[in-house]
């Protein structure tokens, strides 16, 4: 179990000890394990790890979008106090895009293709309230001019394709602020876009958030995303949250050796002319998880207990938290 708890407030969004598990053929594996988190209102939280480390699979047990062969086998999951875990999917869907809502790493899978970008805004604002035509198309025109599209007016007739990448993930964003949710998960939306639209979504992201009390959770294998972005990080592997704390605390003092790796292997931390530092060996399968430590067969510090014990999640009087028998 990781704690969880570090302030009096009541957290925008808590998730404890949550496990997502997978049926295939060899059996269940378990892509969450025993994952626990939370953030405040108007905070950020940084969740960052390489590909499969089960960032995304935590995002969508989160928002409730787990569908078969995959469940939620352990844990639960408080939206301001509320248990969701366990809500039918008509209960959902009044939460999503209201409550809490979601932004993908590819606009496409929020925008339909066939639809005009007015026609889906309207509809996400009618959808969770009563309003008028007429007063849907102007909350339309405003979300636009709030994520910093231009000419929102006449951008409101464009199709999906009209539009570039950067534009597409702005409406995107448009939409999943539409309701001004307490709880917004942002799955990687800027990964496949230059540095230039990064910085400027980053910002209008940051910014709205701010405004209206929005907990972001921002799940990133970009170190250098959260760096100037989140609050707190929390580092997932193989499943597990291996280290977390402040931004400050995990970028300049890693303990964990893997949060080491990662920092290190950041481009601009390397010298010019020399070979880019990485983590030997790759993310273990999921169906096969070495014994004790996942990260044992990459560490370079490990010890004989590495290979055989779970090292237990410890945490110091900050909220700082670590599971690593021999930390830095």
């Amino acid at each position: 179990m990781m704690a969880v708890q570090a302030s009096t407030v009541t957290p925008a969004l808590s998730v404890d000890n949550l496990s997502v598990d997978f049926a295939t053929r060899r059996g269940d594996v378990t892509a969450v394990n025993d994952v626990s988190f939370y953030v405040n209102p108007g905070e950020v939280l940084g969740v960052v790890g390489e590909s499969g480390s089960g960032k995304s699979v935590t995002g969508l047990a989160v928002m409730g979008l787990i569908e078969r062969p995959g469940h939620i086998s352990a844990g639960r999951v408080v939206l301001a106090g509320q248990d969701i875990t366990d809500l039918g999917e008509r209960d959902m869907r009044r939460l999503r895009g209201n409550r809490i809502a979601m932004i993908f790493q590819d606009p496409i899978s929020t925008l339909n293709p066939v639809l005009r970008i007015d026609t889906q805004i309207m509809e996400a604002v009618t959808a969770h309230e009563r309003v008028s035509q007429a007063a849907a198309r102007a909350r339309a025109i405003e979300a636009l001019k709030a994520v910093g599209i231009p000419s929102p007016e006449s951008r409101l007739e464009a199709y999906p394709h009209q539009f570039s990448g950067g534009m597409r993930q702005r409406v995107a964003i448009a939409i999943a602020l539409l309701h001004r949710p307490a709880v917004l998960i942002a799955d990687e939306p800027t990964t496949a876009l230059d540095v230039t639209i990064q910085a400027q979504i980053l910002g209008e992201v940051q910014r709205l958030a701010a405004e209206n009390g929005t907990a972001l959770v921002w799940i990133t294998h970009d170190l250098s995303v959260v760096a100037g972005l989140a609050d707190r990080i929390a580092v997932m592997y193989a499943g597990r949250i291996v280290e977390g704390g402040t931004v400050s605390d995990i970028l300049t003092t890693p303990r964990h050796h893997y949060t080491a790796g990662l920092i290190a292997s950041v481009p601009s931390r390397n010298r010019r002319g020399q070979p880019l530092a990485q983590i030997s060996g790759s993310t273990p399968s999921l169906a096969n998880m070495p014994k004790g430590c996942s990260f044992h067969p990459r560490c370079e510090a490990r010890r004989d207990i590495c290979s055989t014990v779970l090292p237990p999640v410890v945490s110091d009087a900050s909220g700082r938290l670590l599971r690593c028998h021999n930390p830095r």
